[in-house]
């Protein structure tokens, strides 16, 4: 199975009981399978998984899965401070069947090089031949991947993607120099995806996606075409969404978007705040000049 495309970071709907709104989770992946979407990614940094309880991964990936009738991959997000713990959520996301995972390292001491390495060769073993997406995200994670640690990484069968969520372009490019035939890579919310793509990227896995799917599956076809030209002029306006998910807390600003087109997805889970009025309003400014509103 190979990953290309539009793949959104799904919300994780939780209302103040702490349970899991399956309804319009299910609701939210049948609009954008509908849309076009090349695979869904739940429990990724927009899905909030560092404010969930096992039970509630468990549920969200069950119900997307549900959801989804295998109609497009679906890449579950797996996050631990521990090696023991993250073989255990990959092992229970491959018996939910998912169709890949998606490894973060979080950490409260720093790691080194090797420990990084063990942890994510760990992940792969246990996700038995299913692919492994690297997860990258310097500006949350106190223990990064180093380029020589990704290019050993890349010789693992089964670890053949990366989302570096990295604000550096040049370092995309090292790792796609480093890595060519082994591992692919997806832009980021932090990139212009259509340069991502101009370099060699697979596609984008980010919480945008979930707001201007259609918009964001326009732009990569136009790049997987090599229609430059149109790329660009798709990716222009829609950089502005973008700089609004950079301004706002992550889950705060895609829950609010999707409250604002109908889907009632709730408040980020506490204590994130949701956003004010005139936070939404933006908002909502940005989604109408997209046509996303």
């Amino acid at each position: 199975m190979s990953f290309k495309g539009v793949f959104p970071y799904l919300v994780s709907p939780v209302d103040a009981s702490g349970a899991v709104m399956t309804g319009v989770l299910s609701d939210l992946v049948d609009h954008l399978v509908g849309a076009g979407v090349h695979g869904l990614t739940p429990l990724g940094s927009t899905g909030e998984f560092a404010y969930l309880s096992g039970a509630q991964k468990l549920e969200v990936v069950e119900t997307v899965i549900a959801a989804n009738r295998g109609r497009v991959p679906v890449i579950a997000g797996v996050a631990s401070t521990s090696i023991s713990d993250a073989v255990a959520q990959t092992e229970a996301l491959v018996e939910c069947g998912v169709d890949g995972i998606l490894g973060v390292l979080e950490a409260y001491f720093p790691l080194g090089d090797d420990g990084v390495e063990a942890y994510f060769r760990a992940i792969a073993e246990a996700a038995q031949g299913r692919p492994v997406v690297l997860y990258t995200n310097p500006q949350f994670q106190r223990s990064d991947l180093s380029l020589p640690v990704i290019e050993r990484l890349s010789a693992v069968d089964n670890i053949r993607y990366i989302k570096d969520a990295s604000t550096n372009t040049g370092r995309l490019l090292s790792i796609i120099e480093r890595t060519r035939g082994r591992m692919e890579v997806f832009a980021a919310s932090a990139h212009i995806p259509a340069c991502v793509m101009m370099i060699g990227g697979a596609g984008w896995m980010a919480g945008p996606a979930c707001i201007v799917p259609r918009q964001s599956i326009a732009l990569y076809e136009a790049a997987a075409a090599g229609d430059w030209g149109q790329a660009m002029e798709l990716q222009r306006p829609l950089w502005r969404i973008n700089e609004i998910f950079a301004k706002y807390s992550l889950a705060a600003c895609i829950k609010a978007a999707l409250e604002l087109q109908g889907f009632a997805v709730g408040d980020p889970i506490a204590p994130q705040k949701a956003l004010d009025a005139p936070a939404r309003e933006e908002i909502a400014g940005v989604l109408r000049s997209v046509g996303a509103l």
